[in-house]
């Protein structure tokens, strides 16, 4: 309960706030990377159009959540209320990049040609995303929680835990410590002198480290390049609407749509999930207003010049149990507004090791991994259990394709000469990360109503999954030298679509059983 007026910002907004915005350093150091190397754009167009237009839409988005968990905590007289984070949508930015504007850029070797190309992707992730806002409520009521957070949780355990820990055993000496501080402050709930903010404290010492080891000339941990000197530029987004709708008519955006409308339904359900964690961590937000917010937010980025849809961030309960409430949202958004539309990431990150904050992400993942188990019904937690393969079979296989473009060769390569024989199913990796994210809810769902013995519910699932995969929405892909991509279409999945079919069957069959012998 809180008295008087309703505070903007609380001290533990501060860890909040140092979470989230190395989070979204991080997609931007993605933006920045793969957009050159991969798509082949000039900087002029990476921190002129991009990050202006990426730092509108984050900063619109941040203060629009903000003010919506203000709202709500004033209306429940609550003091523990976690505004939703919010930021860029990293498995859209991967998407994209590699599967629409890389492609073409080989194709056209026209950089600005494949920046216009990813602006309507952008522009239409968000028309599926809004639309998507009528119909979120009734997709989350018919819908399991363990499915919604089976999902988030394999996610958690993978591409935030996993990537961050190994950051941190890479480099004990910089990341041990202020690992340990932050997890252990959090498990606790201890009080530093002052109040002062675990994770604030962290960060500290890990700079502090960083530098330390940085003057004592021990190499591999932090070497900052400063040949460039200090960057700061000031770029005033620069609205690119003609842009967006002089392209419609183009060929290369019809045939990209078979990649564009999966993601766009892909970053719905993602949201669903969120929302469904931010529920079962006590905060219950309108699904519409939150869905709308995020749709308008990607369709903004795209009028500004981003090519990059935004999305609700996966980790609500994380920055909950940090303390964070309201104002740790704002402040990241004018965090990653300042450094985009003035150039300065790299200078924060010569300044700042990411590894220092790292603990924080870890944090975060294992508080959604416990969060899957602890808030739904203790009997479900083997549907739980089953929603995690899928995404551990897709962080797996990124793993492998890292470790084979190290060595030199790739995915394409190794499969087709037989490289995995008798050592990994390949195939069955690659077929069960392509969209995972579905694949899981729909396992976690089925199995749900399984154990609860309603059969036909599960036959529904199970037929929906033979259609997801008869179009290749899920288990289909081609592979390529440029990496793993969607294979849509009629037919993409068949072996599948025909199985899961099967199965949807003996399910009705189990539920006609029951019902003529209760």
């Amino acid at each position: 309960m809180f008295k008087g007026s309703y505070p903007w910002f609380v001290r533990k907004d501060l860890d909040g706030f140092f979470g989230l915005a190395i989070d979204n350093l991080i997609q931007l150091m993605l933006i920045v990377t793969l957009s050159k190397f991969v798509a082949g754009m000039p900087d002029s167009l990476i921190f002129g159009y991009i990050l202006p237009g990426a730092a509108l839409s984050i900063i619109g988005g941040n203060i629009f959540y903000s003010i919506q968990a203000r709202k709500y905590a004033i209306k429940t007289e609550r003091d523990d209320v976690t505004a939703l984070p919010y930021g860029i949508n990293t498995v859209s930015l991967f998407a994209f990049i590699f599967f629409i504007m890389g492609p073409v850029y080989q194709e056209t070797k026209d950089p600005v040609f494949a920046w216009k190309i990813g602006l309507v992707a952008c522009f239409f992730s968000g028309v599926i995303e809004t639309a998507g806002a009528f119909v979120g409520g009734w997709v989350r009521r018919v819908t399991p929680r363990a499915a919604l957070l089976s999902t988030l949780a394999g996610i958690a355990v993978t591409f935030i835990s996993m990537e961050f820990i190994f950051q941190i055993f890479a480099k004990p000496a910089l990341a041990l410590v202020p690992m340990a501080i932050i997890i252990f402050y959090y498990m606790s709930h201890v009080k530093l002198p002052g109040e002062f903010p675990g994770g604030l404290l962290a960060i500290i010492i890990g700079t502090v480290t960083a530098w330390v080891l940085n003057f004592s000339g021990i190499s591999g941990y932090f070497e900052p390049d400063w040949s460039k000197g200090v960057n700061f530029n000031l770029h005033i987004p620069i609205p690119v609407i003609g842009d967006i709708f002089s392209m419609l008519g183009s060929e290369y955006v019809w045939r990209y749509m078979s990649v564009i409308i999966p993601m766009g339904l892909f970053n719905v359900v993602g949201s669903l999930q969120n929302l469904e964690s931010a529920e079962s961590a006590g905060d219950k937000y309108d699904t519409k207003s939150s869905l709308l917010a995020n749709g308008i937010g990607s369709i903004a980025a795209s009028f500004l010049g981003s090519c990059f849809p935004t999305t609700i961030y996966i980790g609500h309960p994380g920055w909950k149990a940090l303390g964070a409430r309201t104002g740790y949202s704002i402040l990241n958004g004018i965090f990653i507004t300042f450094i985009c539309l003035t150039g300065t990431m790299d200078t924060v990150l010569r300044i700042i090791p990411i590894e220092a904050g790292a603990g924080i992400l870890l944090w975060i993942g294992m508080i959604i991994v416990a969060q899957a188990f602890q808030e739904t019904p203790k009997h479900h937690a083997l549907a739980v259990a089953v929603g995690l393969f899928p995404a551990l079979a897709a962080w797996g296989l990124n793993m492998v394709d890292a470790g084979l473009r190290a060595g030199g060769t790739n995915l394409y390569t190794a499969v087709g000469k037989g490289s995995f024989q008798g050592i990994i199913p390949i195939n069955g990796a690659i077929s069960l990360s392509q969209g995972f994210i579905f694949t899981s809810m729909i396992l976690s769902a089925m199995s749900v109503f399984v154990i609860e013995r309603e059969y036909w519910k599960a036959s529904i699932w199970a037929l929906t999954a033979s259609v997801l995969s008869y179009f290749g929405i899920i288990h289909a892909y081609s592979l390529t030298n440029l990496g793993i991509g969607n294979r849509f279409g009629f037919g993409a999945a068949m072996e599948f679509a025909v199985c899961y079919a099967i199965v949807s069957i003996f399910l009705m069959v189990l539920y006609a059983r029951d019902k003529n012998n209760p």
